[in-house]
């Protein structure tokens, strides 16, 4: 296959979602006693094998109730490593996070479902995957109609801390993780038990593996799943790391201090008024006092 005709089916894939060849390169391809639709899978097949990780979608433009089917495939397969797939919303913000097994032939797929809160903005998703490097990653993009309109930059409500694709956002902060045998679905602060609330989809026994920053949480000592103490976990300084069943849905991990949202500057602001009353009570009483 010359030069001319790699470019050219390298365009036709990463500018649409599904895989197509144009009958005029089909033709350079065409072998004797093939059919056109053959021509197709073969070239298909011959481009994917030239491309570490590829990904598309059945469809470029969705609704916000709506289902998108993603495929892909991995070029060289390493044993034992699943493809983690990250969808970014308009706002940079992660939506989902899900970790796929690959087939015996290097494919993988999913299914997204657009009706959510995370889902609500109009505009363009980025599904990333990415293959345990850097050098082996890829992405398609979608856009998603009909809606809330895109939030502009310079609004107060547009989030005031971007995560990466390795971070689980929960109420500003970004918090690493990763995770084998589920999904994290969603996290929250709890600010009244010093803990972090984890909401994950397992279907099968796996691992989650947490590190927060000592400026988000500290003392880590006690790790709940589902609601119940939990003894299958390790926990080195701020990395905790979780053996979760299948089935599980939230793991919540407790520490002696949790970044607060505004505890602590709603504690200054009283300390200060208390301060204040104070003095303003002690000058008032001098002031009656009488001078000899």
């Amino acid at each position: 296959m010359n030069s001319r005709t790699s470019f050219a089916l390298l365009a036709i894939l990463t500018a649409v979602s599904t895989l197509t060849v144009s009958s005029a390169y089909a033709e350079e391809l065409a072998c004797v006693d093939c059919s056109l639709e053959d021509v197709r899978v073969a070239a298909n097949q011959m481009l994917l094998e030239d491309i570490p990780v590829s990904v598309w979608t059945d469809k470029v433009e969705y609704s916000h109730n709506d289902t998108i089917m993603v495929k892909g495939q991995v070029a060289n397969i390493a044993s034992g490593f699943p493809v983690t797939v990250t969808v970014v919303n308009p706002l940079n913000s992660i939506v989902t996070v899900d970790q796929l097994t690959i087939t015996e032939n290097g494919n993988f797929e999913t299914t997204l479902y657009t009706a959510g809160e995370m889902w609500k903005y109009n505009g363009t998703y980025t599904i990333k995957v990415n293959y345990g490097s850097a050098e082996k990653s890829n992405n398609a993009k979608v856009e998603l109609t009909g809606g809330v309109a895109h939030i502009p930059d310079n609004t107060t409500d547009r989030p005031s801390k971007q995560c990466g694709t390795n971070d689980i956002a929960a109420n500003g902060q970004c918090v690493p993780f990763s995770i084998l045998g589920g999904m994290v679905t969603s996290a929250t602060i709890n600010t009244n038990d010093n803990s972090i609330v984890i909401s994950i989809n397992a279907e099968e026994d796996g691992i989650l593996t947490v590190t927060p920053s000592k400026t988000v949480q500290d003392g880590i000592f006690m790790v709940l799943v589902d609601g119940e103490e939990w003894d299958d976990v390790e926990i080195v300084a701020n990395e905790v790391t979780v053996m979760f069943p299948a089935g599980a849905e939230e793991i919540e991990i407790i520490g002696t201090f949790v970044v607060p949202e505004f505890g602590t500057i709603a504690a200054m602001i009283l300390a200060v008024a208390i301060i204040s009353i104070i003095a303003v009570s002690a000058k008032s009483r001098l002031s009656i006092i009488p001078r000899y």
